[in-house]
């Protein structure tokens, strides 16, 4: 049971003494039971006491580190079940499946999908090499996977083909993807001595739960649950009991992130594969492995995803800055907007279908909509002509700038605050942008 503001203050000093950076020891005791704060960050409990209640604060769901440099990835960590309740905080990752015999053809296929969406770099970040009976192949895939800066997940039950393996790539922090019922005590002996995540899987969810319960009591909860492949039912029930057992019945045996492989579940149906893929990015798949991933598929699941793993309590913001459109320079008129994600994308597509060189000025709104962002006192002339003055510069020498019609208002205090600039009423909707660029002389 989740511990109360009250139940943490019992062993603060009562002091005070905001050593924490909380101006009470009340304040920090509703943080730390809010999630807000971490319960070391108060230097005057007790060892024992602390340790007692980290354990006790600590997420329902065990959060980890997987891959290394530029693919290192965190995993798990949830404590709601729908992201309305709070948020969800792992996104899920996506991987492809190969073999020894494949690898040197999917290795170039997967670096294809690679593109920005508000500022976020979307990629394939998990590859998973099946062990399909040569270990020759498989320690050959291995070492080819392991220079293409993915997370590796390795399939493989056999100790012998999953030791080589490991000792390949572990300083990349793969996922040994190998222990059952029958040799999880060897796997997690491989995974243990590298210091990498050790995957589980059982033939339903009670011998999974007694298997994850050995391994726990023998000094392993680096762990990571594979909700099975039997059918797509079964895997779609077992992702989300564990998750449901974990979360609200404060079962820990099962507070694991989970894996699931969609490739299989197919069975070769590319468009069931894409609707498995979408329905566990939402319920619960920590990592998601397809047999393939082109931009048909990438393009909808990303988008998904980066839907689902925001903070519904925080807008989606594009970063504030000068966007130059259609070949813009210096010389080229400039438009400004408000930084929410959807209005940014919507204005910037038009002002692209134009095809007028234009410079859109983003600016720190708070993530609203135009006339939201006004009205709340976030786009104002004020901080339209600071971002002009001290981030444009050389940027934009034209020194006209459309302002959006809604907010027309501004036009006279903008002209105040940055003499010598021509200050220009736009259209009230985006769908007139095109017809407006293309009339506007300047």
């Amino acid at each position: 049971m989740a511990l109360k503001g009250l139940d943490y203050f019992k062993f603060t000093p009562k002091t005070n003494c905001k050593a924490c950076g909380k101006p009470t020891c009340m304040a920090f005791s509703m943080d730390v039971a809010a999630g807000k704060i971490e319960i070391g960050k108060c230097p005057h409990i007790k060892p024992e006491d602390l340790a007692k209640l980290s354990e006790a604060s600590a997420p329902p769901m065990k959060t980890f580190k997987i891959g290394a440099g530029k693919a290192e990835f965190q995993i798990g960590g949830e404590t709601v079940l729908f992201r309305h309740e709070k948020t969800f905080v792992s996104k899920s990752l996506y991987g492809v499946n190969v073999t020894g015999d494949n690898i040197d053809k999917a290795l170039p296929e997967l670096k294809k999908v690679d593109y920005v969406r508000i500022g976020e770099r979307m990629f394939c970040e998990v590859i998973n090499i099946e062990f399909t009976g040569d270990k020759g192949k498989f320690v050959d895939a291995v070492k080819k996977a392991n220079a293409a800066e993915r997370v590796l997940v390795l399939s493989c039950t056999d100790t012998a083909a999953a030791k080589e393996a490991v000792e390949i790539c572990k300083a990349n922090k793969p996922i040994l993807n190998g222990a059952n019922e029958s040799n999880f005590a060897d796997m997690s002996k491989i995974a243990t001595d590298a210091g990498v995540l050790l995957g589980v899987s059982a033939k339903n969810l009670e011998a999974l739960h007694d298997t994850v319960e050995k391994l726990e009591a023998a000094g392993n909860k680096n762990l990571i649950l594979d909700v099975g492949t039997t059918s797509a039912k079964e895997a779609f029930a077992n992702a989300v009991e564990i998750r449901r057992v974990a979360l609200k019945g404060g079962d820990r045996t099962f507070g694991y992130p989970s894996i699931v492989n969609v490739g299989k579940l197919a069975k070769g149906n590319h468009e069931v594969e894409l609707g498995l893929a979408s329905i566990f990015t939402i319920k619960y798949g920590s990592i998601i492995l397809l047999d393939s991933l082109d931009y048909a598929k990438a393009l909808p699941l990303f988008g998904l995803r980066q839907n689902i793993f925001t903070d519904p309590q925080k807008p989606m913001k594009v970063e504030p800055g000068v966007y130059k459109l259609n070949g813009a320079d210096e010389k080229s008129v400039c438009m400004t907007t408000v930084d929410f994600a959807l209005t940014y994308f919507i204005v910037a597509g038009e002002i692209e279908r134009s095809g007028v060189p234009t410079n859109l000025v983003i600016t720190d709104a708070g993530g609203y909509s135009v006339l939201t962002a006004w009205a709340a006192g976030k786009l104002t002339a004020g901080s339209i002509a600071k971002y002009i003055k001290e981030q444009c510069g050389d940027k934009c020498k034209n020194q006209t700038l459309i302002l959006p019609g809604k907010v027309s208002v501004l036009k006279g205090e903008l002209e105040e605050n940055l003499p010598g600039w021509k200050i220009v009423i736009g259209t009230n909707e985006a769908v007139g942008i095109v017809k407006f660029l293309k009339d506007f002389k300047g």
